[in-house]
């Protein structure tokens, strides 16, 4: 089986990675930092939005199982990618909806969904994701890591993260392991 990896800015990395870690055929989804310019950041770093980077998800993943395009229809599903630096009560620069690509195939493909995706008129506003090169993957600190399955009575856990955790399983239900 060769693993490939994708890696997606969607807001809270919580939120993003309990949604990937339950489709059949992710390996594992790890929290982390991308797209800035401070090496080895940390939460508090990155919290102040002043290195640049986004909170992310890598995604390892098994292409004979998930497809590249289907996890791409979980990233549209889990956040507002019409809301550039905001993802609800989540606002600044580390929340940004974005695709890291990691070869010209997935930039090619994220760009395709986009498009078909903002022009079928599902959202009213347009969509306004970043389609950027991957650079660096900075994984985050292991409290973060299976963070809403180890705390899910947290009160931003049961506000924010099981919500959409819970509207992901609805619509993805054929999909989860």
């Amino acid at each position: 089986m060769a693993v490939e990896t994708a890696i997606f800015g969607a807001g809270c990395f919580w939120c993003v990675e309990g949604v990937y870690n339950l489709l059949k055929g992710v390996e594992l989804a790890t929290s982390g930092y991308s797209g800035g310019d401070t090496e080895n950041p940390t939460y508090k770093e990155v919290c102040t939005g002043e290195t640049n980077h986004a909170e992310v998800v890598k995604i390892d993943f098994d292409p004979t199982v998930i497809s590249y395009e289907e996890l791409l229809e979980a990233f549209w599903t889990v956040h507002d990618p019409t809301s550039l630096n905001k993802q609800g009560e989540d606002v600044g620069t580390q929340y940004r909806s974005v695709i890291f690509y990691l070869n010209e195939e997935q930039k090619i493909k994220a760009e395709n969904a986009k498009t078909r995706l903002d022009a079928s008129g599902y959202y009213e506003n347009p969509i306004v994701t970043l389609i950027e090169p991957f650079d660096v993957f900075y994984s985050a600190e292991d409290y973060h890591q299976g963070y809403y399955n180890e705390n899910p009575t947290q009160p931003y856990c049961s506000a924010v993260v099981g919500p959409k955790i819970q509207k992901f399983r609805t619509k993805f239900n054929n999909k989860l392991k």
